[in-house]
């Protein structure tokens, strides 16, 4: 036996995989990865993978980056851990200060949890708790954007609204007001992105013109519906959305856990619109892939509602234990700090540009129905009849067969369905970039042929 078979064995008789029909693992066993560097993973028996989403949209510079391994190093020799609840440490501290220097103007404060979903919670009781504080606890409801997903937790979960994940779950999840999506794909010939998302913009503001009273805050995903297909959408949308929320008294809870950290072209998606949320959550990139920690920024306002000499019901007593961990903080501030030592926003420019072109040969195939883009993000709609955007039937996986392909050619891509997507680390290269897409490209007129 190899010794990926091997490990592949022992994995699947005592591992339970997430995001896995693991039946589908008799016909496809799990990959063993035995190391990484730069943009590849390798297993046991010296393949090589193009890593061409980040191992889920967290790795910014690469696998084992020296930067990256000396901070965890120097870290480590000095402190493992501490409860953040009455103590603090330099990291901690240090990389708040550094988050507060680059968030849009007004955010203040950083409160710290373990992943994204538990950053979504946060938001989420952080908004209703402030209104109640305020005398207002009627303002229970949340709205969200068809399409939306913010997580796999029940308060997450809640706000989402891919079926996929959300359905089986329905009867636990409380209450939420989902309005039409700013999508820009489904719009008709001749309707450019900000009229689309113009339009959908009226759905929104009607929602909040007749239940603001109720509404404790909107919570959208900046620019990009990652885990509904990489749809995306004008900025414009978003200017509205802030208008509209100051108008009506609405927290916005920004959810940039995946677009956050340079993914769309700007540091934050949200300084494409030139606007600041309530609350602002991140994760993923946060750590450069390296550890899980997520934040949420909010503004000193919100914080100040909770500064009280009363503890009951008054202070936001959510915690959780590795909240603040002083290794994942040390990890994050020097993956931050690479942004500006290695000018890597201005490199994602050319890295972009040359994505989009390795990928025209798709321009007209007749069955990619779209291919969109936004920053180091690009997707690839597959479609079985392009002129008409019709979809191929899911239960014949076409996307999975694209899956396939890609690895014998050993490039790791994972498409959402029928979407194909690229969002590598910023350390790739221009031949790296070809290979990823002659993959997609070589993949798609494979699982395409009937």
């Amino acid at each position: 036996m190899s010794r990926n078979a091997d490990w592949a064995r022992r994995d699947l008789a005592v591992l339970w995989h997430p995001c896995t029909q693991m039946k589908d693992h008799e016909a496809w066993p799990p990959i063993p990865i035995e190391s990484a560097e730069g943009v590849w993973l390798q297993d046991f028996e010296g393949k090589r993978y193009l890593d061409a989403i980040s191992s889920w949209w967290v790795n910014l510079f690469g696998h084992r980056h020296p930067a990256l391994n000396a901070a965890i190093q120097h870290q480590i020799e000095r402190l493992d851990h501490v409860l953040l609840a009455g103590f603090t440490h330099e990291p901690v501290i240090r990389l708040s200060e550094a988050l507060i220097e680059v968030a849009p103007e007004g955010l203040e404060r950083c409160f710290y949890a373990d992943n994204g979903s538990s950053a979504i919670e946060v938001a989420l009781k952080m908004s209703h708790h402030a209104w109640r504080n305020q005398g207002h606890p009627e303002k229970t409801l949340f709205v969200t954007l068809e399409n939306s997903y913010h997580g796999e937790t029940l308060g997450a979960l809640a706000v989402g609204d891919v079926p996929l994940y959300r359905e089986t779950y329905r009867p636990l999840l409380m209450e939420t007001i989902r309005v039409k999506s700013p999508d820009a794909y489904p719009r008709p010939p001749g309707i450019s992105e900000e009229e689309q998302a113009r339009e959908a913009f009226k759905a929104m503001e009607a929602v909040l013109e007749q239940h603001a009273h109720n509404i404790a805050a909107v919570i959208i995903e900046p620019l990009v519906q990652c885990a509904g297909g990489m749809r995306m959408y004008a900025p414009i949308y978003l200017n509205l959305l802030r208008e509209a929320c100051n108008h009506y008294g609405v927290h916005l809870i920004a959810d940039e856990i995946a677009v956050g950290f340079g993914r769309t072209g700007t540091l934050f998606a949200v300084e494409q619109a030139g606007i600041t949320p309530d609350f602002l959550c991140l994760s993923k990139g946060l750590t450069g892939g390296y550890l899980p920690l997520s934040v949420v920024l909010t503004t000193g306002a919100l914080y100040e509602i909770f500064y009280h000499e009363d503890i009951k019901g008054r202070a936001f007593l959510h915690s959780h234990s590795y909240t603040g961990n002083p290794i994942a903080c040390a990890v994050a501030l020097e993956s931050l700090s690479l942004f500006q030592r290695d000018n890597v926003l201005e490199g994602n420019r050319s890295r972009a540009r040359i994505m989009r072109d390795a990928v025209k040969a798709l321009e007209g195939h007749p069955h990619v129905g779209d291919i969109r883009q936004h920053g180091m993000i690009l997707a690839i709609e597959m479609v079985r009849d392009a002129s008409t955007r019709t979809p191929f039937a899911p239960e014949e996986r076409r996307g999975r067969k694209v899956y396939q392909s890609a690895l014998s050619d050993g490039v790791l891509l994972r498409p959402l369905g029928d979407v194909l997507y690229f969002m590598p680390p910023y350390v790739i290269s221009e031949a790296e970039i070809h290979l990823m897409a002659n993959a997609a490209i070589q993949g798609i007129d494979q699982a395409t042929r009937d």
